[in-house]
């Protein structure tokens, strides 16, 4: 067996690299979450206390102005999207920026489901970004700061004015804790801690400005809303919802798993040192790419690339010469035998995106297992060549 086919002596210690959920903190364990309130009423002083605690802890750590709400609500990052879709669209017209699979999906919901014929839509294929300079600040605004599906993110906030008329709605679920939001921008930030910190699933985040909050007070949409996707009562916010009471019953398991992983962010320096392991994870895929001729980002320009969910092709000139379910399936392949050799689990392209490869590398991936794991891609990738019938 010659060197390029040969398997790499080591292996990451940590095979988890899915994009959500992602891989928990290091050296996390289940002993960590003892102190949850199970068995015990959301509602009693030990959950009211908990859910605060997270709160607090999410403003400390994301760097949360005071004035801006954060609450807890139901259905991951999905829910707090569409709670604020739902609740504040409709009084002026819309931009919907499109340039992954998540942001169309908003697009989906607002064109056809809440049927607005005032949204305008602007769109770019997996890769690159719409035209950011073209977007109508008149209109509310609705956006992914990091496209998930396409490790394409925004490079900055400095195309969004202070002196916007519409409310900015930012789809923030795998940039948050990783990359610098610019509240000041932002009137409605949505994620799940499922992301860069590692949490469990099935809860979001929903982060008010004070014009958000002015809008939910002033506005009633024309259409019924859900309990579930209820902001306000009598013409006024649910204030409870932002100190920890609920819309609905959250697991304290995963209340407590989210707590131990902003300790453990707070023990890193916060957000100053989440996004610096994130940005050095990023940077050993980058050296890795640079040098390898087979593999290229999705994202062609290095200012949008990603630091969490990295988007990866096939460039392989072979490769490319075959067609388009011959590229899938050669990448399919590559993705079956790391899984099958139990290096790395879950880093395929997302269902909806171009063929390829999806690696996550938020500040809960150790910087050596990504190390590992580009051995063993370059292993995958001319083991499997290999085996195509005019292979070299």
């Amino acid at each position: 067996m010659n060197d390029l086919t040969a398997k790499p002596d080591v292996r990451p210690a940590n095979p988890n690299f899915s994009s959500g959920p992602c891989a928990k903190r290091p050296g996390w364990s289940l002993d960590k979450l003892s102190d949850a309130p199970l068995g015990r009423s959301h509602r009693a002083k030990p959950g009211k206390a908990k859910l605060a605690e997270a709160i607090d802890l999410t403003r400390k750590v994301l760097r949360v102005p005071d004035d801006y709400r954060i609450g807890i609500v139901p259905a991951s990052d999905t829910g707090a999207v569409e709670m604020a879709l739902w609740s504040m669209l409709g009084a002026r017209g819309v931009d919907m920026l499109a340039w992954e699979s998540f942001g169309s999906g908003w697009v989906t919901d607002v064109i056809k489901q809440l049927k607005l014929d005032n949204a305008r839509v602007l769109e770019a294929p997996y890769g690159e970004l719409p035209d950011l300079s073209a977007v109508d600040f008149s209109n509310d605004v609705v956006f992914t700061w990091n496209g998930t599906t396409s490790g394409v993110r925004v490079p900055n906030g400095d195309w969004i004015p202070g002196d916007r008329q519409g409310l900015t709605i930012c789809d923030a679920t795998s940039a948050a804790f990783a990359q610098d939001l610019p509240f000041d921008k932002l009137d409605v930030v949505t994620f799940s801690w499922q992301k860069v910190l590692g949490g469990e699933a099935a809860h979001g985040v929903l982060i008010l400005s004070p014009r958000a909050v002015e809008r939910l007070e002033s506005y009633s949409p024309s259409w019924p809303l859900p309990k579930i996707f209820r902001l306000t009562k009598g013409g006024k916010l649910i204030e409870g919802i932002f100190k920890g009471e609920t819309i609905n019953t959250p697991s304290m398991l995963c209340v407590e798993d989210y707590i131990d992983a902003l300790k453990w962010a707070e023990g890193l320096g916060g957000l100053t040192g989440l996004r610096a392991r994130a940005d050095a994870n990023l940077k050993v895929i980058g050296d890795w790419v640079e040098k390898t001729g087979w593999i290229d980002f999705l994202a062609a320009d290095p200012a949008t690339r990603s630091n969490t969910s990295v988007c990866l092709k096939v460039s392989d000139p072979g490769i490319q010469a075959l067609g388009g379910e011959e590229q899938a399936a050669f990448a399919k392949a590559i993705v079956g035998v790391l899984d099958a050799e139990g290096v790395a689990y879950d880093i395929g392209a997302y269902r909806d995106a171009p063929s390829g490869l999806r690696i996550w590398t938020g500040a809960t991936v150790e910087a050596d297992d990504l190390k590992a794991l580009t051995a063993w891609l370059d292993w995958a990738f001319h083991a499997e060549k290999a085996k195509l019938p005019q292979a070299a």
